[in-house]
């Protein structure tokens, strides 16, 4: 079977450099990863880049260190291809920046850069990410990405021109602006993806930056709204206006297979204290700087949860795997029925103009929808055109897994420590 085409849009903190971590750990017979596009969300664009280059700085340093003591180099997603980065969307579409480094640090991983210089990059490649003007000499680059100087929507497009439909899958880990902004551009060249993958919302239990909402969709609601929109088979319906980017065409050629991981389900898979030392703690003595390298903003990041949730220990919580939950559900899903529990077609909607209720995941819950002749004509009494086939959203749902509790943060750790 030929490896899954994937696209990863993602704005690194702790959990999304672990979720790229897992997918660049992947056998190349499993992923092969085009595109990392970079987003704002847990803290600024520019620190959310700086991470990514010093993950590829870090695994080149890995990767040398292992072949030198006589292992397996490892990372085979990343030894067969040479993933492009692009940088994007460095606010939302509309309302005001929301950061989470409160959680994060400021530099999105707990002050690595500071506290393990030696560690990260010294030359950021910052400027090949611009235009190289005509005559410019072109410097060196790096040894495992290829940096690009368009904005990342566009990449994105051009990714997506350049395969058959139905052959490239993109992964969201965090807000949905890049997203949006290629769907806005071109909305068929878009709709060519296999499926997205979302890490975002909530549906049935609290939301971790207000009560009902959780924060890539808080953080950016209009781009998660238009994008949900394009699983309707009118997308008018659910797609909320917006001052810059145009509606949809009323007509589209098909709608998008979007698949949602909620808090409902990546809340419950975990990565322990324990598992994590147990995976990393001979490395470290032998001198790996991957080891020491996600040690160090790991480490940071249990302690913070000690006090965040008044335990005694670090070892008594558990980091939840919201993001590495996207890559693990590509890496799996044909494992369906019995790896992934799944909603087919719920009409979930994103609220963007409440004041207490921005970033909500909506959905029907009326008991007596199910009773409804769905092939009626729209209820009068209905409002938000709920109740008809023609009308809402159509996503995929991912409510549980086999891989629940600490089964899915060992297996991880197995396959980047190894």
């Amino acid at each position: 079977m030929a490896p899954r085409k994937i696209i990863i849009d993602t704005d690194p903190g702790c959990d999304d450099i672990l979720s790229l971590l897992l997918a660049l750990s992947a056998d190349p017979e499993e992923l092969e990863i085009l595109l990392i596009s970079v987003c704002f969300g847990n803290v600024d664009v520019e620190c959310c880049l700086r991470n990514v280059v010093a993950l590829f700085h870090v695994l080149d340093l890995e990767r040398k260190w292992r072949i030198d003591n006589g292992r397996p180099a490892g990372f085979g997603a990343l030894g067969a291809c040479c993933p492009v980065v692009a940088v994007g969307a460095t606010e939302p579409l509309e309302g005001t920046v929301l950061e989470y480094d409160y959680f994060h640090g400021m530099d999105g991983l707990q002050g690595v850069h500071e506290t393990a210089p030696h560690l990260s990059p010294k030359e950021m490649w910052s400027h090949l990410f611009t235009s190289t003007e005509h005559g410019e000499a072109i410097p060196e680059l790096p040894p495992n990405f290829t940096p690009s100087s368009q904005p990342a929507h566009k990449e994105i497009l051009s990714i997506l021109r350049a395969h058959p439909a139905d052959t490239i899958t993109i992964v969201a880990t965090g807000p949905l602006s890049n997203l949006a902004l290629a769907a806005a551009e071109d909305p068929e060249t878009f709709l060519k993806a296999k499926e997205v993958v979302v890490m975002g919302g909530t549906l049935e239990i609290e939301g971790n930056v207000t009560p009902a909402a959780e924060f890539n969709q808080y953080a950016c609601p209009v781009s998660a709204a238009r994008i949900y929109a394009l699983t309707s088979p009118r997308p008018s319906s659910t797609m909320p206006k917006c001052i810059d980017l145009p509606a949809y065409p009323e007509v589209l050629s098909r709608k998008l297979n979007l698949t949602m991981l909620p808090l409902d389900i990546t809340t419950f898979h975990l990565l322990s204290f324990d598992a994590f030392h147990a995976a990393t703690k001979d490395c470290v003595l032998e001198g790996s700087p991957l080891a020491e390298w996600v040690g160090t903003f790991l480490g940071a990041t249990f302690k913070h949860m000690q006090t965040l949730f008044a335990e005694t220990r670090p070892q008594d919580v558990h980091l939840s795997l919201h993001d590495p939950m996207t890559i693990w559900y590509v890496l799996t899903r044909e494992m369906q029925p019995d790896g992934w529990v799944i909603r087919e077609d719920v009409d979930v909607r994103v609220e963007t103009q409440g004041h207490w209720t921005r970033g909500m995941s909506v959905v029907d819950r009326r008991r007596w929808k199910a009773e409804e002749d769905l092939s009626l004509p729209v209820r009068k009494h209905d409002r938000g055109v709920w109740l008809h086939k023609g009308h809402g959203n159509r996503v995929r749902v991912a409510m549980d897994s086999r891989w629940k509790g600490e089964i899915l943060g060992e297996e991880m750790m197995r396959r980047i420590f190894g």
